[in-house]
C-alpha cells in the first residue's frame, strides 16, 4: 500500500479536465495525474512534483477535494496551472521503457464525455461535478 497525491486540473472555459490516458494489457482507461508520496513529502508536495513529472506543468494547489482509501490513502487536489506546457512531462513512466506498465498519455477530456469513458476512480468525477459546479 502506498499513499498518493493526484492533481485535478479543470479548464472551466473550455469545459475540459486533464487526465492520463492509460493503455495496459489491452484495456484503455483514464486516471488523474499523480503518484506515490515519497518519504518526507506531504501529499501536496507529491501532487506538485507529480504534476510536473507527468504533465510538464507547475501547479498551485487550491484545495483538497477528495480523499479515498484504496491501496493506501489517495488525495485529490484541485489545482491551477501556473506555467509549463501540458503534455510535456518527462517522468519515468515516459522515459523508462523497461517498466512494461503500458502507455501513459496526458490528455484533455471534455467534461461532458466523462460519463462515457472509464475514469478511475469514478468517485472523483462525481465530486468534481458537484464541487466545481461545472
Amino acid at each position: 500500500m502506498r499513499n498518493r497525491g493526484s492533481v485535478v486540473l479543470v479548464d472551466k472555459e473550455n469545459q475540459k479536465i486533464g487526465l492520463i490516458k492509460r493503455t495496459r494489457e489491452g484495456t484503455v482507461y483514464y486516471v488523474f495525474p499523480g503518484g506515490g508520496i515519497k518519504e518526507g513529502e506531504t501529499p501536496e508536495e507529491a501532487t506538485i512534483r507529480e504534476a510536473y513529472e507527468e504533465l510538464g506543468v507547475k501547479v498551485a494547489i487550491r484545495e483538497l477535494i477528495g480523499k479515498l482509501e484504496y491501496n493506501g490513502t489517495q488525495y485529490f487536489y484541485l489545482a491551477e496551472m501556473m506555467e509549463g506546457e501540458f503534455g510535456t512531462g518527462a517522468g519515468e513512466e515516459f522515459t523508462d521503457l523497461k517498466r512494461n506498465r503500458g502507455t501513459y498519455e496526458p490528455v484533455w477530456v471534455y467534461i461532458e464525455e466523462c460519463a462515457f469513458i472509464d475514469i478511475r476512480p469514478r468517485e472523483v468525477i462525481d465530486i468534481i461535478q458537484r464541487f466545481v459546479c461545472i
